[in-house]
């Protein structure tokens, strides 16, 4: 009995110290969170955001206006300053013919030193003839200097394209988009590698359809593909469903090591990673980009939603798609955990 005393005695104070801890620990990660606390929006009323962090630690920010008629970029030293920070119009659509309308999705990318606008940009007259454009600057500084029309990325496939974005991977360097390329849906993603950052070599290989009931709500649709290296994988998030709440993004993954246009090595969660919370208030959360915090080591996700469900007109004319920041960790399984149940 004296030792069954003794044994519940220790056991008792070794629960003791482990509490303890717990509460050192828990109370030690909450003094770093003010750092990492985000104002969101960080942009209101710009859909379709991409962050680029330099190598200096500048952000700059380009996204979607709802005007659809030209492009901006801010630039900030902190993702919270994008918020206040100036934008100014580096390019407006062309008053007649190509590039004329519909100026969705711009993306920025430092490559080789010289920076890119990829971008989507239907006809004047013809505004659902949408294909992908590049706009090229030499400058040190994406807001300065002059921004060149290099022309329209050319496919395989004659047909509405969008959302392009590009990364390097083993000395290569490749493009995801979304394209129309089966009849009766709308969009899938398809990936190419590339002769240079505006011409794609081929072949170009299908990485996901939108063949999941989640994917085919109001609209047949993958698109907004970004990308994110770690833990031995590549991992391609991208939106999926009508841009209303149903808007929700999706997950594709492969192995650092596979060849990438092999579309069998290309793996797809079969349900949604991030989508509408009502009680969280965010309403079709998608088209994301990837960037590190402040600190240099934490992933920050970036993304457009809207904080109602009832829209004001159609999905592509309301307006209040913010651009929104938040923090993401890991499984232990190497997966990025969006954290659906937790507000910005």
């Amino acid at each position: 009995m004296k030792n069954t005393m003794l044994t519940l005695a220790l056991l008792s104070g070794l629960l003791l110290a482990l509490s303890a801890c717990g509460t050192k620990k828990k109370n030690q990660d909450t003094t770093t969170a003010p750092e990492l606390k985000y104002e969101n929006p960080i942009a209101p009323q710009r859909a379709d955001p991409w962050v680029y962090k330099d190598e200096d630690g500048t952000y700059y920010f380009i996204a979607t206006a709802p005007e659809y008629d030209r492009i901006i970029l801010r630039k900030s030293g902190t993702i919270n300053g994008i918020k206040t920070a100036e934008e100014k119009v580096v390019w407006t659509k062309h008053t007649t013919g190509v590039m004329g309308h519909h100026i969705w999705a711009p993306e920025l990318h430092k490559i080789d030193g010289k920076w890119y606008i990829y971008f989507a940009a239907g006809e004047a007259e013809n505004i659902w003839n949408i294909r992908m454009w590049v706009l090229s600057n030499e400058s040190a500084d994406p807001t300065v200097g002059e921004w060149k029309e290099e022309g329209r990325i050319m496919t395989e496939r004659e047909s509405f394209s969008l959302d392009a974005t590009t990364f390097a991977h083993k000395g290569k360097r490749y493009l995801i988009w979304a394209q129309n390329v089966r009849p009766g849906e709308n969009t899938s993603l398809v990936m190419s590698e590339m002769e240079s950052p505006t011409k794609l070599t081929g072949p170009e290989v299908i990485i996901t359809d939108p063949s999941l009931p989640w994917e085919r709500i109001g609209y047949k649709v993958n698109e907004g593909p970004a990308v994110i290296k770690r833990n031995g994988k590549i991992f391609v998030t991208y939106s999926a469903s009508a841009t209303d709440h149903n808007y929700c993004m999706g997950l594709l993954w492969v192995d650092e090591n596979a060849n990438l246009l092999d579309t069998a090595a290309w793996n797809k969660a079969q349900e949604p990673v991030f989508f509408t919370s009502d009680t969280l208030k965010r309403f079709g959360p998608g088209h994301s980009c990837f960037t590190v915090a402040e600190d240099g080591k934490t992933d920050v996700l970036i993304y457009h939603a809207r904080s109602y469900k009832e829209l004001k007109g159609s999905p592509l004319s309301d307006p209040n798609r913010d651009a929104r920041a938040r923090v993401f960790g890991w499984t232990e399984d190497g997966f990025p955990d969006f954290n659906q149940e937790l507000a910005d």
